[in-house]
């Protein structure tokens, strides 16, 4: 099927109008043009430093204590497995953790038990290679506990737009949340330009607030830079690059420009300023890879993931704040048991299957 012209969808006395025609085909130039021009697609503003915060960077993985996870796949296509996870002396992990993975190429859905009764699951919903559903849903004893986001991202060829909403409801007679749209667009192969707004309203008695965020990414042969500023005087800005083919380097500043006492004297109007700055770095061997970052409070990061057999994977993170003088180490074994029979088919499936929407 071909691609659809602005003429097919309109009546026949409004397809005649000059105006119209006149706009459709300012439209079909413009179309041409940018189909010219070779755009891809320039990802979410969401992740537009993903290269840096989530590939690089080891914040999200970061822990402490003793922890070990015993995984059970029970089936390749569609995918399902389970989760038992167990932790000792560390204060951001549960004791016990139950969760399990069910994906096929159109679903993808994940649930997390702990011991103390905190459930927390997510799930993605592809309704076409171009339009996906994300929820995320965390409950937890107790009044106020309780949150559910949902996000739907529509993937252009050369842009990305979503619309994420949280804890959305009408139940006061009004509509209460926090309701965030995003754009990001590519304007020629190597730059994309963003905006972000967000809107929310605790409750009916309290007015509603808004806020327009600004972002942009350029893309080089090996390398990528983005830049944030937001309506609260938050401005972030990273920079990603391929050393070589097993080694990833990424920086990223983050300035905090807030009201505050400043050097208008003891009741002055002046601002305070506040800043973070991390460099990272990643080193992937053939069975391991090492990460290791430093920012500017003094802290000190690395984490070492190590495939010992094709079942067992090790994983060793340390943190040592200078500052404060305080060390963290955190020591975790991955074991993963499956028949031989699903490991063959697991082989012999992933080149051809349809990938998941996690």
């Amino acid at each position: 099927m071909g691609d659809a012209k602005m003429e097919d969808f309109l009546p026949p006395y409004i397809e005649g109008n000059a105006v119209v025609r006149a706009i459709g085909d300012t439209w079909s130039s413009f179309s041409e043009r940018r189909e010219a021009l070779g755009l891809s697609n320039p990802g979410t503003v969401e992740n537009i430093a993903r290269e840096v915060q989530k590939d690089v960077f080891l914040t999200n993985y970061m822990f402490t204590g003793l922890r070990a996870d015993w995984t059970r796949p029970l089936s390749v296509s569609p995918l399902f497995q389970y989760t038992h996870s167990f932790a000792m002396g560390s204060p951001g992990l549960p004791p016990y953790g139950f969760s399990t993975i069910f994906g096929t190429p159109k679903v993808f859905m994940q649930a997390n038990l702990e011991n103390d009764g905190q459930l927390s699951a997510q799930g993605n919903y592809r309704w076409t290679n171009a339009f996906i559903t994300k929820f995320n849903v965390q409950m937890a004893p107790g009044p106020g506990q309780a949150m559910i986001q949902v996000n739907n991202d529509f993937t252009g060829k050369d842009f990305t737009a979503s619309l994420k909403s949280i804890n959305p409801s009408m139940l006061e007679g009004g509509l209460t949340g926090i309701f965030i749209g995003s754009y990001l667009q590519s304007i020629t192969p190597s730059l994309a330009l963003g905006l972000e707004a967000m809107w929310q309203r605790a409750a009916l008695n309290a007015g509603p607030e808004s806020m327009l965020s600004y972002c942009a990414k350029y893309k080089g042969s090996n390398w990528i830079a983005s830049a944030q500023i937001q309506a609260q005087g938050a401005v972030s800005a990273s920079y990603w690059r391929r050393l070589t083919e097993k080694v990833e380097a990424g920086v990223d500043l983050n300035l905090q420009f807030a009201p505050g006492l400043g050097g208008g004297g003891l009741m002055g109007n002046g601002s305070r300023k506040e800043g973070t700055a991390t460099a990272g770095a990643k080193y992937d061997f053939r069975t391991s890879t090492f990460k290791a970052q430093l920012d500017s409070s003094g802290r000190l990061s690395c984490l070492v993931e190590k495939r010992v057999l094709p079942p067992v994977q090790i994983t060793f993170a340390g943190e040592m704040d200078h500052f404060k003088q305080q060390a963290k180490v955190g020591l975790a074994v991955s074991i993963e048991t499956a028949p031989e029979e699903l490991m063959n088919a697991a082989q012999s499936t992933s080149a051809s299957a349809p990938s998941v929407p996690f």
